[in-house]
C-alpha cells in the first residue's frame, strides 16, 4: 500500500476519533485544505468549522493519541490500513458522499481492488468496452435466518458468480452472508467481507473458521471501524453502504420487511447500482425483502446469466481439453463417459468396475469443482459452461 507522505498518521488519528466521521472529515480538508493542517489546526481554528464542544474534545484526544505508535501496532498485527487519499483506495468508494477516512484490512489488499480479476471458466468478455471495470464485485445479502431455499439459491449465485470471474462481497453475518462467502471459497474464487465492527473481531463468533478461512485463501476482511472497536446497532447500517458501494450489483436473497439488506439495497439505488432479486415463495416470511424489491424495479433473476445479461458480459466457455488437463486420472475416465451422454451411478459402475462408493466420492468431488452436475432425472452430465 503506497500513502502521500506521512498524511496516513493523520487519517489513521481523525478515523480513531469517533466524533468526527466521514461527513465532517471530507469538510474539514475543504476547509484547511490538507489533512496535515486539519489535525494540526488549534482549538480556535477548529471551532470556526467542527463547533467548540467538539473541537475541545478532539485536542483533548490528540494529546492522548499516537498516530505512528497506532500504526506500528497495526502493523504487527498484520493489519493493514488504506486511507482515503491513497492510490490503492477503490475509486468505487471514493466516489460515495461520505467515504471511508480509512479501511483497515486484514488479507493481501495493495493493489487488489486495481486487479481485474482472472476467470474460472474462461475470460470475461464485454460487448461495450466502455462497460469494462478494472475489477468485477458482485453483492449477495439477506436474512440471518435464511430458509433452506434461500440457501440453495445463495450457494448457487455466489458459486457460478465466483466460477464467472466476480469478487464476492458480503457482510459475514450469520445466514445468507456466511453461505455467500463459502460458496465463493468453494468455488476457489475471492470474496470480501465489509465487518460492522474493528477488522481483529470475529462477529459472530460461529464464523470464526470461515473468517480464517477467508485470510488464508488470499481475500479480504476490511472495516471502516478502527481495530479493537465493538459491536454497535448504528455500525452495521453505515456497513452496509460499503457493500453496495465497492459492488457492481447487489442481490437480495432472502429477508423480512424490516430487513437490513433493504438498507443495502437503498444504498445500491442512492449509488446507481443495480439491484437483483429472485423469485421467492409468497408463503415464506422471507419473502417480503425480495418481493418489495420487485416491486420497486430491482430485476428478478433465475439465473447467473440474467446477471451477466444486464452487465453486457458473456462467457467465453473453456475448451474441453483444457478442463481434461486438470482432471486426475479417476476424473477423467468419468469425464470422458459423461461427455459422450449422461449416465446415472449404476451405468458408471457398470463402465469402470468400481465400487459405487468410490465412485460417488469422485462425483461428489466434480460436482463440487463444477465440472459435471445432476440433471431433473438423477442423471449425471458434463456441465454446460
Amino acid at each position: 500500500m503506497s500513502h502521500e507522505g506521512n498524511d496516513i498518521q493523520y487519517h489513521l488519528a481523525f478515523s480513531h476519533f469517533l466524533g468526527i466521521g466521514p461527513v465532517r472529515f471530507g469538510l474539514m480538508k475543504k476547509h484547511f485544505r490538507t489533512v496535515k493542517k486539519a489535525y494540526l489546526a488549534s482549538n480556535s481554528e477548529l471551532t470556526e468549522v467542527i463547533g467548540n464542544k467538539l473541537a475541545e474534545r478532539f485536542i483533548d484526544f490528540k494529546n492522548r493519541f499516537d498516530p505512528v505508535k497506532k500504526r506500528e501496532e497495526l502493523k504487527k498485527k498484520g493489519i493493514g490500513i488504506l486511507c482515503v487519499d491513497d492510490k490503492d483506495y477503490p475509486e468505487s468508494l471514493r466516489n460515495i458522499s461520505d467515504p471511508p477516512i480509512c479501511i483497515y484490512v486484514k488479507g493481501p489488499a495493495s493493489n487488489f481492488f486495481h486487479t481485474r480479476v482472472s476467470p474460472l471458466r474462461g475470460p470475461l468478455e464485454s460487448e461495450k468496452k466502455s462497460d469494462a471495470l478494472p475489477f468485477l464485485m458482485f453483492a449477495i445479502v439477506g436474512t440471518r435466518q435464511p430458509t433452506s431455499y434461500g440457501i440453495q439459491i445463495t450457494y448457487k449465485f455466489s458459486r457460478e458468480l465466483t466460477e464467472a470471474g466476480f469478487v464476492i462481497v458480503s457482510g459475514l453475518a450469520k445466514g445468507i452472508d456466511a453461505v455467500a462467502h463459502k460458496a465463493a471459497l468453494d468455488g476457489k474464487g475471492t470474496t470480501i467481507a465489509v465487518l460492522g465492527c474493528g477488522v481483529d473481531i470475529v462477529y459472530p463468533a460461529e464464523n470464526y473458521y470461515l473468517y480464517k478461512k477467508i485470510i488464508e485463501k488470499g481475500s479480504l476482511i476490511i472495516s471502516e471501524f478502527p481495530p479493537g472497536q465493538f459491536i454497535e446497532k448504528g455500525l452495521f447500517i453505515a456497513r452496509n453502504r460499503i457493500i453496495s458501494a465497492l459492488s457492481r450489483g447487489v442481490m437480495i436473497v432472502e429477508g423480512g420487511r424490516d430487513s437490513g439488506s433493504l438498507i443495502t439495497a437503498r444504498y445500491a439505488a442512492e449509488q446507481g447500482k443495480e439491484v437483483f432479486a429472485p423469485p421467492s415463495p409468497i408463503t415464506s416470511i422471507m419473502s417480503a425483502a425480495p418481493n418489495i424489491l420487485l416491486k420497486e424495479g430491482a430485476k428478478l433473476v433465475t439465473s447467473v446469466e440474467d446477471i451477466l445479461e444486464e452487465f453486457n458480459i458473456r462467457i467465453t466457455p473453456k475448451k474441453k481439453e483444457d478442463i481434461l488437463e486438470k482432471l486426475g486420472k479417476e476424473e477423467k475416465e468419468i469425464f470422458i463417459l459423461l461427455n459422450e451422454k449422461p449416465m446415472l451411478v449404476d451405468d458408471l459402475v457398470v463402465y469402470l468396475k468400481k465400487p459405487i462408493n468410490h465412485i460417488l466420492d469422485t462425483l461428489s468431488l466434480m460436482e463440487i469443482s463444477g465440472v459435471v452436475e445432476k440433471n431433473s432425472k438423477n442423471y449425471y452430465q458434463v456441465r454446460l459452461i
